[in-house]
């Protein structure tokens, strides 16, 4: 019985925790300073200008760490509710940021990709993401519509029109040394169905918005990262940097 009314609990909290969060998600989109559509304009976000004039540096340093690709981590290997999306090892990570933690060894690895990260302002998670030839990511929806996501393509295998991203209906195919912005509260999917290896520099960055909504916005940016989810990441993430070390001496 104890069980029973601690499981209803849960369920109530867990109920009323996203009633909330959906009030406050529309609160939100009423203060966005840039649009609230599924594809924003990069000339809303002047700083991805200087990512794509150093695509190709970016490209150099991740050349290097694809000589590693086998022992990259797995999506889900550093963060778990990604099971939901992906079982397999045919979507790999390289972390570099991730909600207040910073993967100082990969940015050593990386140290020109580091360095223009660090000047993204309010950028809040980065790595590479790597698809694998045929690798399918299905629909799903982001957890937080106060940040918008980006993608800068490094590696985009021939024929380009094989691969791409639906978010809200709209389809886009990635062009390299090129820049999409998306807000991934929207339903979204990717799929990369040629024969070869698909890349992007991923990142979320906080969304442009009017205070007092930045300032709440920032507030629960930090409060994410605080959580049991991120801080578990955190350890994943420590672990397997570790295991690699090894690797490579």
């Amino acid at each position: 019985m104890a069980g029973s009314v601690r499981d209803q609990v849960t369920q109530w909290t867990t109920v009323a925790g996203e009633r909330a969060l959906h009030r406050i998600e529309r609160y939100i989109e009423r203060s966005s300073l840039v649009e609230t559509t599924p594809f924003l304009s990069p000339a809303s976000f002047p700083w991805a200008a200087k990512l794509e004039e150093n695509w190709k540096t970016i490209r150099t340093e991740l050349e290097d760490v694809l000589s590693f690709q086998e022992s990259l981590p797995n999506f889900q290997d550093i963060s778990t509710d990604q099971k939901e999306l992906t079982d397999d090892d045919r979507w790999k990570t390289f972390f570099f940021y991730g909600y207040g933690f910073r993967s100082d060894a990969n940015c050593e690895r990386c140290p020109k990709t580091a360095g223009l990260l660090a000047r993204v302002p309010g950028m809040t998670t980065a790595f590479f993401s790597i698809l694998a030839p045929h690798k399918q990511i299905p629909s799903h929806r982001g957890p937080w519509k106060g940040v918008i996501r980006y993608h800068l393509a490094l590696m985009i295998p021939e024929p380009a029109d094989q691969s791409g991203i639906e978010v809200g209906g709209e389809v886009r195919h990635w062009v390299e040394g090129g820049s999409l912005f998306f807000d991934d509260s929207y339903e979204h999917r990717a799929w990369n169905d040629t024969d070869a290896t698909r890349v992007v520099l991923f990142m979320d960055v906080l969304r442009p918005l009017r205070r007092p909504a930045a300032d709440l916005n920032k507030g629960i940016i930090k409060a994410i990262g605080y959580s049991p989810f991120i801080q578990d990441a955190k350890r994943r993430h420590n672990a397997w940097e570790q295991r690699f070390e090894k690797l490579r001496k």
